[in-house]
Formats: structure tokens, C-alpha cells, sequence
């Protein structure tokens, strides 16, 4: 179906006149009635309106031109399992299980494949083939790809293998050898450190995703270390319980 065909449709299934529809999204019903001829398409805002207004996606109103995939996990999207923000608009990126109301349920890629793994695994496809597919997926997807220029499971976890091996070649006193390191969202680990110049500040970034685990300190102080990594940098930091009391260890230019 064509977006004109689509609106008429909806507007009719949701009893409004034309004039009523204009009203709810701020037009003219003439704009509506040329909508309706195939005359002109809405713009990107009113889009989102009609969107919220008839509970569909913007890419079903516009004749879903495109395959739509959750960008995390990689599910096939439709207008019963898209994602939406606070607000009740959708957010086609993402599904409504890796992604509710403003927040994203998955910060470990492990986490994750196991979730998939327990859902998907059946007679034709067993948990191990399951999980090679998702490891090989999951890098690929925009919500985990930091490391464009890697290319399958191979590359990635030989690029993990070598950002362990600098992590431990550091040597910092207390801290338990590197020997696994999980893909993560920057908004979950980007704590604010004081910096020698007194300034508080941030180092990461809240939509990125870095390498990075948590290892208890080896002096049983009751703190944490906490690395952060990706193809330009290292980051070492110290914490207590629920990232209290931050401490930068190292940030290290690679």
C-alpha cells in the first residue's frame, strides 16, 4: 500500500473526518485531502504524530519501504514489538524488550546471546549453534558496533585478546588479571572522575559501546576496578559499591 492509501485506511478504521484528523495533528484538512490524493506525503513531524496518534510506525505509514531490524539483539521489527521512548513515540532502532521507555535493558553482549540462546535454541537449531550465529550478528548490529573496520567473531575477539594482553601489561597493583572483557553501553559506566586540575568531568561516551569489566580489588578494600576500552584508549578507575566515590586510575592513549 502507498502512505495515501495507508492514512485513508487508518483515518477510517479510527473514525475521524478528515477535518478531525487536521485537528489532532495540527493541519489543514486540505493537507489531509491532499495526503489522501497521493498529491504530497507529511513531513518528518508530522510523521511522528500520526505515528503516535494511529499506534503505527512512521516506516508502516510511509508503505514500509524498508526491513526493519532491532539494532541490538537483531529481531525482525513490526508495530507490535517496536520500542517506544517516554513519550509514546516509537523508536524503530530497537525492539521493545532490548529497549523501554528511554532505557536499554542490555549492556553486556554476553547477557544478552544467553537471553537469545534460551529463547531461541529448539530441535533445528541447538545452543551452541545458536550462539555462534548471535556472536557472529551482534557485532555487526549499530547498538554494538564500535569496531567498524572488524569484520566476524574472529577479528573481534582477536582485537578483545590484544586489549587484554595491553590491560595487563600495565601491571597496576591490586588489580586481578584481565581475562574477559564484555561489550558495554558508555551511559552505564561513564562515571564522573576529579580531575588533577580539580575539574569533575566525564571521559566517556554515553551512546558508545567500549570493551570493559569490573574485577574486585585484590587488597579486599572493598573496591572495584572498573576498565573501559576501544581502539583509542585505555581506562582504569577505582570504586566503591554502585560506582560510589570514583577514582581514575589510568587513561591511556593506545
Amino acid at each position: 500500500m502507498n502512505t495515501k492509501d495507508i492514512i485513508l485506511s487508518l483515518r477510517i478504521k479510527a473514525g475521524l473526518s478528515q477535518d478531525e484528523l487536521a485537528e489532532k495533528v495540527y493541519v489543514t484538512r486540505q493537507a489531509v485531502s491532499r495526503w489522501e490524493n497521493g498529491e504530497t506525503t507529511p513531513n518528518v513531524e508530522t510523521l511522528k504524530l500520526l505515528s503516535k496518534l494511529f499506534n503505527v510506525s512512521i516506516n508502516t505509514l510511509l508503505g514500509s519501504p524498508r526491513q526493519l531490524i532491532c539494532q541490538c539483539c537483531g529481531m525482525p521489527l513490526e508495530d507490535t514489538n517496536i520500542s517506544k521512548e517516554k513519550d509514546g513515540l516509537f523508536n524503530e532502532e530497537y525492539c521493545k524488550w532490548c529497549y523501554a521507555d528511554g532505557e536499554y535493558m542490555y549492556h553486556d553482549m554476553d547477557t544478552l546471546i544467553d537471553v537469545c540462546v534460551g529463547h531461541m535454541a529448539n530441535d533445528k537449531f541447538g545452543p551452541q549453534e545458536v550462539r555462534e550465529y548471535m556472536k557472529e550478528l551482534l557485532p555487526t548490529l549499530n547498538y554494538w558496533k564500535q569496531y567498524k573496520n572488524l569484520a566476524g567473531a574472529e577479528q573481534f575477539e582477536a582485537f578483545k585478546q590484544k586489549l587484554m594482553d595491553e590491560i595487563n601489561a600495565l601491571q597496576i597493583e591490586g588489580m586481578p588479571k584481565v581475562e574477559k572483557l564484555n561489550a558495554l553501553v558508555g551511559g552505564y559506566i561513564n562515571l564522573e572522575y576529579t580531575l588533577p586540575n580539580g575539574k569533575k568531568e566525564k571521559l566517556l561516551k554515553d551512546e558508545a559501546t567500549y570493551l570493559g569489566c569490573q574485577l574486585q580489588c585484590e587488597f579486599g578494600s572493598g573496591r572495584c576496578f572498573g576498565v573501559a576500552a576501544n581502539m583509542d584508549f585505555i581506562l582504569v578507575c577505582t570504586y566503591e559499591e554502585n560506582g560510589e566515590n570514583p577514582e581514575l586510575v589510568i587513561y591511556k592513549k593506545r
